[in-house]
């Protein structure tokens, strides 16, 4: 009969490997470690997150696997280009619509909320809270209002711990946002000023659930602000 235990525990490799995972494609992702460059060497990323050779070796296999690095025998491994890289991506040049990428939003992001909410750490918290501090410090500037709200975004992204999140985040760039992909001449006399700062309570509301770790909370406050701003766009 199987002896049960108070005692929490270890976390074993598999475990510990993923999250070295989580780490390191951040920092690939985020521009970190630029592509082309070199990954710090297995010794290097012992001593740094205080892990196994095994664990390492079995991180950047999981790496190479989702095409983010490559090994060259006897000299390294280095970060790919992001041309190179295989399996999902989005093209830089597709004509999606404020609609078409506030439905992908609310697909994705709700989630990501979720997730963030039951894995975020102090450091990631404190991220979002300097990007809503930013965003509302800077009202009356759309350009860094526009920036503060994608670091708050992408920091939710990473957040999560998965690099999949992180990397769709990343590569829709600017145009997650949607008043940067509204032209002048569409505009009239509309103060896209104003619908950002509509956003403030609902990014608060968002940061909220995250910092307090309700998950359910914080898909439901993200799903709102997405749906929000679908509506504050649409006559846009």
């Amino acid at each position: 009969m199987p002896e049960h235990s108070n005692t929490p525990a270890r976390k074993r490799a598999p475990g510990l490997a993923n999250d070295l995972v989580a780490q390191l494609s951040q920092r690939i992702l985020s521009g970190s470690i630029l592509p082309g460059e070199k990954m710090p060497s297995e010794s290097m990323i012992v001593r740094e997150h205080g892990v196994s050779r095994t664990v390492v070796r079995e991180a950047i296999s999981k790496l190479q696997a989702a095409g983010l690095v490559e090994t060259r025998h006897g000299i390294g491994t280095f970060v790919l280009e992001q041309a190179q890289r295989e399996g999902f991506r989005l093209k830089s040049d597709t004509a999606l619509s404020i609609r078409g990428i506030l439905e992908l939003r609310m697909g994705l992001e709700t989630q990501a909320a979720a997730l963030a909410a039951r894995r975020r750490n102090d450091a990631q918290l404190a991220t979002m809270r300097l990007a809503l501090d930013e965003y509302q410090a800077a009202s009356g500037d759309a350009e860094r209002t526009v920036q503060a709200d994608i670091r708050f975004h992408r920091a939710i992204a990473e957040a999560t711990g998965n690099a999949y999140f992180t990397e769709i985040i990343y590569h829709l760039g600017n145009s997650m946002i949607p008043r940067t992909r509204i032209q002048p001449d569409e505009r009239g006399s509309q103060d896209l000023t104003l619908l950002a700062l509509a956003a403030i309570a609902e990014h608060e509301a968002i940061y909220a659930a995250i910092r307090r770790q309700d998950a359910d909370a914080a898909r439901a406050a993200m799903l709102l602000h997405l749906c929000n701003s679908l509506e504050r766009f649409a006559g846009v």
